[in-house]
């Protein structure tokens, strides 16, 4: 308990010290969600004012602050001052469709690293593993601005694929069978280019840990009795190397997100990228922390799971953490 006490905590201080900082770093920038009605000759100086004053931009930073955190305690997380609604609604919708991308692109991602990671430290120096070798070299060579471009212009160009958004026109009107169908083949693009994204450094990770286990006593032991090659690969040096590809897993989730929210900007997802950068553009304050906020929120869910699934499965943890 006292580690998950601990991890805890400092989940909580990094919460605190992301919306922190978000907020500083939007201090200093210049203007704010009124700049532009100051330009306007038909809206008063004092019209202006008024409106800063009831949303409390005329306060103290800290203490817009301090009121912040009094609202995101309550679930509010602020007030949007461009949708006129509270944050919370506006965020558990985008993040939704976030959480749908990068869940998805996950699950694929780490299949393909574990299974091929697997064959190919099983085989060092086979074509299966020159060939991934090569494919990861080229795709950490990508930017994933250009990768998710490419497949942009490619479902542009090609009209294989939908272009941008997450359902068709009409989409109410669709079956549920059409209406699943119809937002798998909305997800392919996106999903895709998160999967080209993260998998070459997972595939690397899996095939390092592999090829350090092959090398222990028992691995070796277990080939000389006769067990199955493929067995021993999955059943036997896989969980032995599990523990740094399950302290990655909490890290790759975080990498993903990142890269989600510039695909979904680029792809025309609905998800907290476009929300964030619209935000951004429009000094929508409290909906930029809000976002920064959710997303480290799902940087710090991967990591607490990836940390319980070490404390059930290492029993090291366990006993240092009584300690």
């Amino acid at each position: 308990m006292r580690y998950l006490a601990v991890r805890f905590l400092q989940s909580v201080f990094l919460l605190l010290g992301v919306s922190l900082l978000s907020f500083s770093f939007l201090e200093l920038a210049p203007g704010d969600f009124f700049q532009e009605m100051r330009l306007n000759p038909q809206i008063s100086p004092n019209t202006v004012a008024r409106l800063r004053s009831n949303y409390g931009l005329d306060k103290p930073m800290p203490v817009r602050y301090v009121r912040w955190l009094a609202s995101a305690v309550r679930g509010d997380f602020g007030f949007s001052f461009a949708y006129g609604s509270p944050v919370t609604p506006l965020l558990l919708v985008r993040a939704r469709n976030t959480l749908l991308l990068a869940g998805t692109a996950t699950l694929l991602a780490w299949t393909l690293a574990i299974s091929l990671g697997v064959l190919c430290a099983a085989r060092p120096g086979s074509w299966l593993d020159h060939g991934c070798s090569l494919l990861t070299s080229i795709l950490l060579a990508i930017p994933e601005l250009l990768l998710a471009l490419c497949f942009l212009a490619l479902g542009v160009r090609t009209g294989w694929f939908p272009a941008g958004g997450m359902v068709s026109p009409g989409f109410e009107d669709f079956t549920s069978w059409h209406r699943m169908s119809d937002l798998l083949w909305h997800m392919v693009l996106p999903v895709v280019v998160l999967v080209l994204g993260c998998l070459p450094m997972l595939l690397r990770h899996v095939r390092a840990a592999l090829l350090e286990v092959l090398d222990f006593p028992f691995i070796r032991a277990a080939f000389g009795h006769g067990i199955p090659r493929r067995r021993v690969l999955f059943f036997h040096a896989l969980p032995a190397s599990i523990n740094p590809l399950v302290s990655l897993f909490g890290f790759s989730l975080g990498a993903l997100l990142s890269v989600s929210l510039l695909t979904e900007v680029i792809m025309s997802w609905p998800g907290l990228g476009p929300l964030l950068l619209e935000a951004v553009l429009a000094h929508d304050i409290y909906v930029v922390v809000g976002a920064m906020t959710f997303s480290t929120l799902f940087l710090v869910v991967g990591t607490a799971l990836a940390d319980l699934l070490l404390f059930a499965g290492d029993p090291r943890i366990r006993s240092e953490a009584l300690i």
